[in-house]
């Protein structure tokens, strides 16, 4: 199952030369989820070839500009490009009235449906689930409401060993309860064990976004072993207490996070314009944690083949 992130854009509250502010869509199975949507999103869109047209979900960690201020433009180019079908937006709940008095004072209607689903930054969740992923909310600790997002894909049935099942002449539809993990009994009474006929499948993967947030045990458990672990990293630790005055996370303090939930591999993001090139913060993440790559806007990560 296809299970990947491409990033948008990788600076923080200023964007700079060559990098704008956030934004990431993830891909579980053609589905497309886009992750915040600051000012430029569209033409970031267009040009790593992401069709608005596919993108049914939103979800927006927090109320700071450079996480959310391209939405109104990429909802109203929506409607003007015809959309009919509906859109789940999970959010703050201030969100809505920001959205609102957009469209009231442009005198504008929509030719359809959001579905608002109001975030809780106080407490994980389960906000949205269907036959690929379920999706969490990940308190964090910024200077405002903000959260994270886990993406877990749900677990798969068990892969058939069509050569064997061939051979047995097993009917198409005892498949699906092969695949469940049952025996399967021949007319003549026959007992086939199921790890003759099926193979496990690859345990499910996961990608936790961590925005804006300090360095802060509270979400480690709930993003123990994940397989790509996003984390913002907006400082290099020789400004840590800039990154604690302005609740962000310095490179090395997210590698240090990598380590602790025994994450698989690290993306470091939300880069601060004083950086004109990241190399530094990469080698600062990767002397703790060398399974860490820089989230270069364009660049799409595989999760899960």
């Amino acid at each position: 199952m296809k299970f990947e992130v491409t990033i948008l854009g990788s600076s923080s509250a200023t964007p700079i030369f060559n990098r704008n502010p956030t934004a990431q869509v993830v891909n579980v199975n053609d589905k497309l989820y886009l992750i915040d949507c600051a000012e430029g999103t569209q033409q970031q869109m267009m040009r790593f070839d992401v069709k608005p047209s596919r993108i049914d979900h939103i979800f927006i960690s927090h109320l700071h500009g450079d996480h959310y201020l391209g939405l109104i433009g990429l909802l109203s180019s929506m409607h003007l490009n015809g959309r009919k079908k509906g859109l789940k937006l999970f959010c703050p709940a201030p969100l809505k009235e920001i959205i609102e008095i957009q469209l009231k004072y442009s005198e504008t209607t929509l030719n359809y449906p959001i579905e608002y689903v109001f975030t809780d930054p106080s407490q994980k969740a389960q906000i949205f689930e269907n036959q690929d992923i379920c999706v969490e909310t990940i308190p964090l600790d910024h200077r405002i409401p903000c959260t994270g997002f886990l993406f877990k894909q749900k677990k798969r049935m068990r892969k058939l060993i069509m050569e064997r099942v061939e051979e047995i002449g097993i009917p198409v539809p005892y498949y699906t309860s092969i695949k469940k993990g049952l025996d399967y009994e021949a007319p003549d009474g026959t007992i086939y064990k199921n790890d003759l006929l099926s193979m496990a499948p690859a345990p499910p993967k996961s990608y936790a976004y961590v925005s804006d947030t300090k360095y802060n045990p509270q979400y480690f458990k709930q993003i123990n072993n994940v397989t790509v672990l996003y984390h913002e990293a907006t400082f290099m630790h020789d400004m840590l207490d800039r990154a604690n005055q302005t609740h962000h996370t310095t490179a090395l303090q997210a590698a240090q996070v990598a380590n602790e939930v025994n994450a698989e591999r690290l993306l470091i993001g939300h880069f601060s314009a004083r950086y004109k090139t990241l190399n530094e913060l990469l080698e600062e993440a990767q002397s703790v944690f060398p399974e860490t790559d820089l989230a270069i806007e364009g660049k799409t990560f595989v999760i899960s083949e």
